[in-house]
């Protein structure tokens, strides 16, 4: 990921839904001004979803997503229209595209209500003008609200389409921060960035990019060092930092070297933050302490990775919650866009810090946990607690500190 690109996360996702062999590609390949999904006449072309990030006029960055047909048959399509579903938690903005050449379908009503039902907004494109009359069209599909007579063929009114995804997709700017607003211009903050075996070749990860970029939008300084390097770092410095913020699975060595006079948390703390779910995760800590033998503990990641032997969510989180624990859990673990939608087999989620999910789905996720009563948490709380250090990582955020001391976590 470059500096210079907007993360998949922060972009504005743009779903395209519709019935086989409706066009909806032939409309995101007009949209998008690119051969950005293959089209043909024959139904089910689409079969996974095609995602695009890509800078889109007059809204920005943006991320299009072509799915497969919600109308799509057999166990592949049944798993192919599960997909789709799933599509629907991270999408900012729908497009639902619509067969001119075809009547109303009750497939096309049920994503209305999906879109309704998710408070997605949401517009209406009919599509294939080009083999109809466009008063015809206006007639039938009179029902559908917010509607647009379109061509992905021929590109007629794909224009005023763009226009009116932009308007629906538009939102304000976040006034969150990652780290920016906890510093004054001048502060320094350390960041302790362990370069191991799962550390990606060349770069760092991105919530560590992402966290650079955000100091120096503060006009602060960012010192970044090894784990092994903290403590002669502290030392050269002409003065005490603002701020120390570490990897969650060396939190414990940084602990213990970083002064107790000097606040402390990590990325994923700040990340839980940024995306405005802190006191939620931080709450699901306490089931921590309450498992028992043969529990069954969820933990969930929102990217997929090649796993390297020490890996923190297949391997070092497992063996931390035993050592812990002292009982023996039952571990499962879920990637990407797999999300359980049935939750209640677990006593605990602890996910990731959600850098590659947009606001959206993070929140989707939250709230899926909290309907069916199962705490969740964060790698970098859940590591916290466990080394009894998580009041630390929070003194910064004193509503948080105040909540977690009542509860006693």
């Amino acid at each position: 990921m470059s500096f210079n690109h907007t993360p998949g996360a922060e972009r504005v996702h743009i779903g395209f839904f519709g019935r086989r062999n409706a066009g909806k590609s032939s409309v995101v390949n007009a949209v998008t001004g690119q051969e950005l999904s293959v089209v043909s006449e024959v139904k089910g072309t689409t079969t996974d979803p095609v995602q695009k990030a890509m800078e889109l006029l007059p809204l920005g960055p943006v991320v299009v997503i072509d799915t497969p047909g919600i109308d799509d048959e057999g166990a592949l399509g049944e798993l192919r229209v599960r997909k789709t579903r799933q599509i629907l938690n991270k999408t900012d903005a729908a497009v639902l595209v619509v067969d001119g050449t075809g009547e109303p379908a009750e497939a096309d009503r049920e994503l209305i209500r999906l879109f309704q039902e998710k408070q997605i907004p949401f517009l209406v494109a009919v599509n294939k003008a080009d083999a109809a009359k466009e008063e015809i069209l206006e007639e039938k599909f009179g029902e559908y609200e917010n509607r647009l007579i379109v061509s992905g063929k021929t590109g007629f009114q794909i224009q005023e389409l763009k226009e009116k995804i932009a308007n629906l997709a538009a939102v304000q700017p976040s006034q969150r921060r990652i780290a920016g607003d906890l510093l004054k211009p001048g502060d320094t903050a350390v960041l302790v960035v362990p370069i191991d075996q799962a550390a990606p070749k060349g770069r760092l990860i991105l919530p560590q990019q992402q966290t650079i970029r955000d100091i120096l939008e503060a006009d602060a300084a960012a010192l970044v060092v090894k784990e092994n390097g903290l403590k002669e770092a502290l030392k050269s410095l002409g003065k005490k930092p603002a701020l120390v913020i570490t990897d969650s699975q060396v939190f414990g060595t940084v602990s213990a070297d970083t002064p107790k006079d000097i606040p402390l948390t990590s990325f994923s703390i700040l990340f839980a933050r940024y995306k405005g779910n802190l006191q939620t995760v931080v709450r699901g800590a306490a089931a921590i302490k309450s498992l028992q033998q043969g529990d069954r503990v969820l933990i969930s990641e929102g990217c997929t990775h090649h796993r390297q032997c020490e890996d923190i969510g297949s391997v070092k989180l497992p063996r931390w919650l035993k050592e812990y624990t002292k009982k023996e859990l039952s571990i499962e673990l879920t990637s990407g866009t797999e999300f359980p939608e049935d939750l209640s087999p677990y006593r605990l989620i602890i996910h990731c810090g959600g850098c590659m999910l947009n606001e959206r789905e993070m929140k989707y996720r939250l709230k899926c946990a909290e309907d069916q009563g199962i705490p969740m948490t964060n790698y970098g709380i859940a590591i916290a607690c466990m080394q009894g250090i998580l009041r630390r990582s929070v003194e910064l955020f004193p509503q948080v500190l105040a909540e977690l001391q009542q509860e006693e976590v």
